[in-house]
């Protein structure tokens, strides 16, 4: 790594997300024996003056079945009749090389929790285009009953069918305006 990657810190500036090229996603154990992911395809992201902030509408969930998607929206789960987004909003963000660390607070289900993203930060760069570019690869793990997510089944051996700890993704390319 060169002195000049080790010295650049967070960007300031206004950056929209350009979401062709991003994603935010979420996984958790299922069955005990392998992990469930979903995405949502409806969200927005900024980072402006070294503060990021996030939503997804809850509508927008994708899993693989239909009818899993139709339960995620219950009370038993994110209950989009209520709660129609999910929302993060940082409080600071600390950058050493392409390491990154954003303390911040989200909130899901109408309660909101102080959280910790990690991740790497790639540039700013100059893309093909002349445009100024900023990639942040994210994730944090929430224990999911933290915000009143507490459906689950008990397995005959026992076990809880759906693990309370979820990891959630965010794959970002934002573009200065």
């Amino acid at each position: 790594m060169s002195t000049t990657e080790q010295t650049i810190g967070v960007p300031t500036g206004t950056w929209s997300l350009d979401s062709v090229h991003s994603s935010i996603g979420f996984a958790v154990k299922h069955s005990g024996v392998m992990t469930f992911k979903g995405t949502f395809d409806e969200f927005d992201a900024t980072l402006v003056d070294g503060r990021l902030e996030g939503t997804a509408r809850v509508a927008s969930v994708r899993v693989d079945d239909p009818n899993l998607a139709g339960h995620l929206q219950t009370p038993d789960f994110f209950d989009a009749e209520r709660f129609p987004e999910l929302r993060f909003s940082s409080k600071e963000i600390s950058r050493d090389g392409d390491t990154v660390s954003i303390e911040g607070e989200l909130t899901l289900r109408g309660v909101a929790q102080p959280v910790e993203l990690s991740g790497t930060i790639t540039g700013p760069i100059t893309d093909g285009y002349g445009n100024q570019r900023v990639g942040l690869d994210l994730e944090t793990t929430i224990n999911r009953r933290d915000y009143g997510i507490d459906w689950s089944m008990e397995l005959p051996s026992g076990e809880p069918g759906l693990a309370d700890d979820v990891t959630i993704t965010a794959n970002l390319a934002l573009v200065q305006a």
